[in-house]
């Protein structure tokens, strides 16, 4: 197979950003027939189909988003080539790093390790974008290669051990210490037990309603909640932890939440341990293996590891 050239690497990524050849073509400053020819190469050279061309535009097939993925993360290594070749040896770190988060990490996770990494490298510049743990979930924007690193929920492996989700459940989650989705690298960076968390000086709150929402829908989770039960089914679901923790302080019901999202806790709430049974996650980083060896995907996991304590 005939290697693809940088440039047709950014028409694929162009044409997957943009819905379609003509839109990829203004962003890149080529007609659409150059993108269409470009397409049309790439996709001889691949031996399989990129892209489903239709009147809306043009979307990727499973072919294509791998190719897509690909091409992203192999354009970034493009980008940092020369940050790398200048700070060899030289313990300096620039240029600009992608990182995606979930909400309650990017809140109080991130911030710290964020400082502590500027004020060593000064030339380093984050871009920080908070992703649900939601499907692909923030692991999903590292294989996508819209990012350099995530902040993940990982699933440590079943038993009291187990994360919310798991490898190909309904959250973004991945597997910890090993090969995610994709052949990405994760690790640990912090475990977080799950407490009952209710309106400041309710008598009885195992009685109160249960509030939940999507993200916090892991499956080691969910069968330890199953197996209680004093725990209702939920009859609120809000948009985020940060929501479900206003509405409990508003009298309106309980939660079960982990550590991170109690950080926003006030003097509206009690929390209440859940015992040495009781759920616990676990909280990483995801990289690819191209990336784990740059200077500022390193840099940043120190950081963060030394955050986690």
């Amino acid at each position: 197979m005939a290697d693809l050239s940088p440039q047709e690497l950014r028409v694929l990524a162009a044409v997957a950003d943009s819905g379609g050849f003509s839109a990829a073509g203004a962003l890149l400053g080529l007609s659409q027939s150059a993108v269409s020819h470009s397409v049309r190469g790439s996709e001889a050279k691949v031996g399989a189909v990129l892209f489903e061309r239709g009147r809306g535009g043009a979307s990727p097939t499973p072919a294509g988003e791998r190719a897509v993925a690909l091409a992203r993360r192999i354009l970034r290594m493009y980008e940092v080539l020369g940050a790398e070749a200048r700070g060899a040896g030289r313990d300096t770190v620039a240029g600009v790093l992608r990182i995606a988060a979930f909400r309650s990490a990017a809140l109080h996770l991130l911030p710290p390790a964020l400082e502590r990494l500027t004020a060593r490298h000064p030339g380093i510049r984050p871009e920080v974008r908070v992703v649900r743990e939601l499907g692909a979930g923030t692991a999903g924007e590292v294989a996508a290669g819209r990012a350099d690193l995530a902040i993940a929920t990982l699933n440590a492996g079943g038993g009291a051990g187990g994360g919310v989700g798991g490898a190909t459940g309904a959250t973004g989650s991945v597997p910890a210490g090993a090969a995610a989705p994709g052949r990405l690298l994760t690790g640990v960076l912090r475990e977080e037990a799950y407490a009952l968390v209710h309106p400041a000086g309710h008598p009885d709150p195992r009685s109160l309603p249960l509030l939940d929402w999507d993200e916090n829908c892991g499956s080691y989770t969910r069968d330890w909640w199953r197996a209680q039960d004093w725990i209702p089914r939920a009859t609120v679901k809000a948009e985020d932890d940060g929501m479900v923790l206003t509405m409990v302080g508003r009298g309106l019901g309980m939660a079960i939440l982990p550590e991170l999202s109690l950080r926003e806790a006030t003097d509206a709430v009690d929390i209440t341990g859940l015992g040495p049974s009781g759920p616990v996650r676990h909280v990483g980083y995801v990289t690819a293996p191209e990336s784990a060896s740059t200077l500022a995907v390193r840099a940043l996991i120190r950081e963060l590891r030394s955050e986690a304590g």
